[in-house]
């Protein structure tokens, strides 16, 4: 699903990192989105196996232009909504530890079955 959630948000032709991948001392792009698979549960179970994964991930957008924080973090849920994810807010405010850069988040999950 990783590779998935990638996919679709490198649409928006910016840059898509795993959250906390920058090393210290690496210069931030001026937007780029990040993410984290915050939980992957199986789904249910069925004769002791699994059946299905419930993915969770965190994703964040960062920009130097705060409109472009909020609008892309919109456009990246619709984007996700369309292709069956569950993007269950509208977002929230995420910190940036670069004072140039704001953040804003949503959390996305797929049932993978």
């Amino acid at each position: 699903m990783e590779d998935e959630l990638i996919e679709l948000l490198s649409t928006f032709s910016y840059p898509v990192y795993r959250q906390g991948s920058f090393a210290e001392g690496d210069k931030y792009p001026d937007s780029f989105f990040t993410f984290w698979n915050v939980d992957s549960p199986d789904h249910e179970h069925y004769d002791n196996a699994e059946y299905g994964t419930d993915w969770t991930f965190n994703v964040n957008f960062y920009s130097t232009d705060p409109e472009k924080t909020y609008n892309l973090i919109t456009l990246a849920r619709v984007l996700l909504k369309q292709h069956k994810w569950i993007v269950p807010s509208q977002g929230y405010d995420v910190y940036s530890d670069e004072p140039t850069h704001t953040g804003r988040g949503i959390q996305a999950l797929y049932l993978q079955v």
